[in-house]
């Protein structure tokens, strides 16, 4: 699990389905919509445009930072050099292993963005309870 996360996930029940699904890593996955403040232009190869849309609103499942490995992922990760997150996707797909999302629609912020972090400062004190139990 990253460190700059709040979250309200359920840690038993990800387990449970990373059991279930055989995965050899399952990543918790949550629908973030990501705004853009200008209108974004689509253009064919002479530059005539081709479509327009005025500040719209794109929609990813994201990383969550939080993980489910089994034992055998270790056979991917090289000794002796830098080999990040992102690199471990890359060599479990490429290599057609099990890797599973757990898509969770409770509350997650990732407090390492400014943004998020003030949300988190104005609603932990109302969601106390769901993280310190």
């Amino acid at each position: 699990m990253n460190g700059d996360i709040l979250t309200d996930i359920d840690y038993r029940d990800l387990m449970a389905v990373h059991r279930q699904s055989g995965a050899l890593a399952t990543v918790a996955t949550y629908r973030r919509d990501v705004p853009i403040d200008f209108g974004v232009l689509e253009y064919d190869a002479e530059n005539r445009i081709r479509a327009f849309r005025e500040k719209p609103v794109y929609h990813f499942s994201v990383s969550m930072g939080v993980y489910v490995f089994d034992r055998g992922i270790l056979e991917y990760v090289p000794e002796g050099r830098a080999f990040g997150f992102d690199d471990l996707m890359y060599a479990l797909i490429d290599a057609g292993e099990g890797v599973f999302s757990y898509p969770y629609d409770g509350y997650w912020l990732d407090i390492g963005r400014p943004d998020d972090y003030e949300r988190s400062i104005e609603e932990f004190e109302t969601y106390r309870d769901r993280f310190l139990v």
